[in-house]
């Protein structure tokens, strides 16, 4: 019996079907020589800190940095029931292999393994690759399982990745928490990502708007220009010198031009497109994609190339013959496809790009949710046109002389329109069009060298220096692919933040917490992300270096470097940080409000003022440790919380009268004095005082 363990539900479904195993059970399909199960994402997470130690469910800057010898894991509370599933079903005595079916990248190879080490499975493993969810596809998968212990340095890079988070997110995001009083999300991608949006926002606020002049002459039917002036006075001297004068044509430059077609889709490309055309966020893209891939309608989403291999040529060619007839745009199209320039096996590394799938000709596209529909026609397009022929243009150049003074005027002459015909026949069908799409050049008459325009009417047309534009999701994915690549050798494989599969969660965390805002397509820093951005060292906002952790990374999955290796150098940062940053600067000690409101009391330690933060009542002397935790120990137990009147009372008298204490042991409730009793350690400690009549 072989067990099948796919990465959600709907995925084990589809190769259930196509194994024949139409028995449904209880968290697993069964049937012939198959179990189907599955996971419901990461079914086995990194433990929180405090599963190392009790003393670090406090945010304490002593016990930093937390680095754990050995990573410690869990299974969340959802999502127990499942996991006991297949724990049950790898015991089986009847299980003899199993076959990790999860998606086929470093994240699904992850999420697999560590159900697989949790559960201390020892039984062969095969791994089912494949590209596309179609039956087919998934038949030839299994009639060529990979042995799983080919996957092992996927594994690797997968388990540095997840633990290199955990260290510089736990203990950067609770050192710089801890040090301002406030909650400051640190991470190893997004603040790199944070720290590109932040000095956008700075370019854009020293960017100084100038003016400039360029003085024009009309032609008749076109129109030339002269060179840019700052002052106003020149271009005026330039206009009136040529107002009314004879232009005459002194030279004529053709160039003939060619324009190849796009490259297909890989998954960032393709959400830049679809936020640039329809507005629709990263994640929006992939969560769409994500659910077209599930209904067999497209390819693997979560690929980084832009080509095909050679065995797709024949899969590719019939896709385009079925597109040609099914969208509605490309009907009246003549295309014969040139697959050459699409294919190349040496640029494909796990997934070939985003193309549909022959499934579609079944497929009720107008049925289909708008923004499912919307990404799948985009992606049909972008096949069509990269395997047509490219676009020819003349392009001319023509400089005129009047009065002295050079205008140059340009324009272009297509010779072939190639796949900008169906590009053409595509965005007729949006709604709204791309600015950019629209503005191509004039094409200019006829004209031969010493051709004269007489008395030609002179202007001066005005214009602004325009500040670098806010990031939209389109130009900041590109920011995040390219970051750092100027810092690496050409042939480096994995350049930039994140990798395709993250990129748009991570976005969407930045926007969640805080540190960014979307204001219709725009991302731009709020205070608080450029005041994080301010506070941080390089070692971990530097968008080069992160980049350079991510090519580490590739060179992990290779096998060109040990897993030990990468993680000495990320354990190395993160206690160099902790030793650096023990203390605020003063230049940065108002860049965050602190704690706000009046003070609830006096510190009984050292006098000053006590502040309510989020997550407790802080001394305002830095240097002082104290701190009334809100959820302490002592009053979660009883069922109660640190209230702004509880803390002011326990500054103030150093004792509370509090009802309906709950006892753990009893199961009832009951009225004592809360006593204070600060012995002036790492935590403040409090006992229980009954009255008389309690005593009675």
């Amino acid at each position: 019996m072989n067990l099948v363990i796919a990465e959600k539900p709907s995925v084990a479904k589809a190769i259930a079907s196509v194994l024949g195993a139409k028995d449904k059970k209880d968290g697993y399909y069964q049937g012939g020589n198959y179990i189907v199960s599955w996971c419901v994402g990461h079914l086995v997470e990194l433990a929180q800190p405090d599963a190392y130690g009790e003393q670090y469910a406090k945010w304490m800057y002593a016990d930093l940095p937390i680095l754990p010898a050995q990573f410690k894991y869990v299974v969340p509370k959802d999502k127990k029931k499942q996991f006991a599933v297949l724990r049950e079903l790898m015991k089986r005595p009847d299980v003899e292999d199993i076959v990790c079916a999860t998606d086929a990248g470093r994240e699904g190879e992850l999420i697999f393994r560590l159900v697989y080490e949790y559960c201390k499975c020892r039984k062969p493993v095969k791994r089912l690759w494949i590209s596309s969810m179609e039956d087919v596809a998934i038949r030839e998968g299994f009639d060529r399982l990979r042995n799983g212990s080919e996957f092992e340095k996927l594994f690797a890079s997968a388990l540095c990745r997840a633990n290199a988070d955990w260290l510089v997110g736990i203990n950067a995001t609770r050192l710089f928490s801890v040090l301002y009083n406030q909650t400051l999300n640190v991470g190893r991608v997004m603040t790199p990502t944070l720290a590109l949006i932040v000095s956008r926002e700075a370019d854009i606020q020293a960017f100084h708007v100038e003016s400039f002049y360029v003085p024009e002459i009309d032609c008749g039917n076109f129109t030339a220009s002269a060179e840019r002036q700052k002052e106003q006075a020149v271009a005026e001297r330039i206009r009136s010198t040529c107002d009314g004068q004879t232009a005459t044509v002194a030279s004529i430059e053709k160039q003939k031009k060619t324009t190849k077609p796009p490259r297909l889709y890989d998954l960032t490309t393709l959400q830049r497109e679809c936020n640039r055309i329809f507005g629709f966020t990263a994640q929006q893209t992939l969560d769409y994609l994500q659910s077209l891939y599930e209904k067999k309608l497209v390819t693997y989403p979560r690929t980084d190339s832009q080509y095909l291999t050679e065995d797709m040529q024949g899969t590719a060619k019939s896709v385009i013959g079925l597109l040609l007839k099914k969208l509605p745009f490309a009907q009246d199209l003549s295309l014969t496809p040139d697959l050459k320039h699409v294919t190349d096996n040496s640029k494909v590394s796990d997934h070939h790009a985003i193309i549909p799938t022959v499934e579609i000709s079944k497929a009720d596209i107008g049925g289909l949710p708008a923004g499912e529909r919307d990404v799948l026609i985009l992606i049909a397009s972008r096949l069509l046109c990269a395997t047509a022929s490219p676009h020819i243009f003349e392009s001319a150049t023509v400089a005129l002389d009047c009065a002295g003074h050079c205008f140059t005027a340009k324009g272009r002459t297509i010779l072939a329109d190639g796949w900008k015909v169906i590009d053409r026949a595509f965005r007729s069908t949006l709604k709204s069009k791309p600015k950019e799409d629209s503005e191509d050049e004039k094409s200019l008459p006829e004209l031969s060298e010493g051709q004269a325009f007489s008395k030609v009417s002179a202007t001066i047309r005005e214009g602004q220096t325009s500040p670098p534009k806010r990031y939209t999701e389109d130009t900041l994915l590109s920011a995040m692919e390219c970051a750092g690549a100027e810092d690496m050798p050409d042939d480096a494989e994995r350049k930039g933040l994140g990798t395709p599969a993250t990129r748009a969660a991570i976005i969407e965390k930045l926007v969640k917490t805080g540190f960014v805002e979307r204001q219709k397509k725009q991302l731009s820093p709020s205070q608080k992300g450029i005041s994080l951005i301010t506070i941080l060292p390089d070692a971990v906002k530097s968008p080069a270096l992160t980049a350079e952790w991510e090519t580490m990374l590739k060179q992990v999955e290779r096998g060109e470097m040990a897993s030990d290796a990468f993680m000495d150098g990320i354990t190395t940062m993160v206690s160099g940080l902790v030793k650096t940053y023990d203390s605020v600067l003063d230049e940065h000690k108002d860049l965050f409000s602190g704690p706000k409101g009046e003070a609830v009391g006096a510190c009984p330690r050292c006098g000053q003022a006590v502040h309510e933060g989020k997550k407790g009542f802080y001394c305002a002397n830095r240097d002082c440790a104290f701190v009334l935790w809100k959820d302490n120990r002592f009053f979660t137990s009883k069922k109660k919380t640190i209230t702004k009147a509880v803390a002011a009372a326990l500054l103030k008298e150093g004792r509370i009268s509090m009802s309906g204490l709950f006892s753990e042991k009893t199961g009832k409730s009951y009225d004592a004095v809360v006593v204070m009793d600060d012995t002036g350690e790492k935590y403040v400690n409090f006992k229980l005082e009954f009255g008389k009549e309690k005593n009675k």
